[in-house]
């Protein structure tokens, strides 16, 4: 018996040193300054672009800053897979390239979630508290984004 749980951990170990080849790249634009067309398009105060690079851009940007476990894999991917996920939903580098009625339902959507608390999401604020809106932080985006979307 002990035999067979001793070889069921080598090959367990061995699988997991196995999956660290597979590393997928990383979202960050090499050798580009980065760009916030979101934040300079409207102007937004230091604030709101203070908590946009906290709580949002690393998932909703072409710039993502990778925590130390982001080199372990089945984490690396799962991470890359969210963040793949969430730039196809928003992307904030990418705003100018929206339409403006893109933009207007981008403008109600990001005002939604912060006030149902559906962003950030829990599985980013576990690991990244910092990265959770006060309700001091929700009013002032709302309040900002409010008054982009009249």
């Amino acid at each position: 018996m002990k035999k067979a749980i001793k070889k069921i951990l080598l090959v367990g170990f061995i699988l997991f040193l196995l999956i660290q080849i597979y590393q997928p790249a990383r979202n960050i634009d090499k050798g580009q300054a980065p760009s916030d067309g979101f934040a300079s398009f409207y102007n937004a105060p230091k604030g709101i672009q203070d908590i946009l690079k906290n709580s949002c851009y690393d998932c909703h940007s072409n710039n993502t800053n990778y925590p130390a476990y982001s080199y372990i894999q089945p984490a690396r991917y799962l991470m890359e897979k969210h963040i793949k996920e969430g730039k196809e939903e928003l992307n904030f580098n990418e705003w100018t390239n929206y339409s403006a009625r893109k933009q207007r339902n981008k403008l109600n959507g990001i005002i939604e979630q912060i006030e149902d608390d559906k962003m950030p999401l829990d599985s980013y604020t576990l690991l990244h508290k910092n990265a959770k809106l006060s309700d001091q932080q929700k009013a002032e985006m709302v309040k900002c984004n409010t008054k982009t979307t009249k």
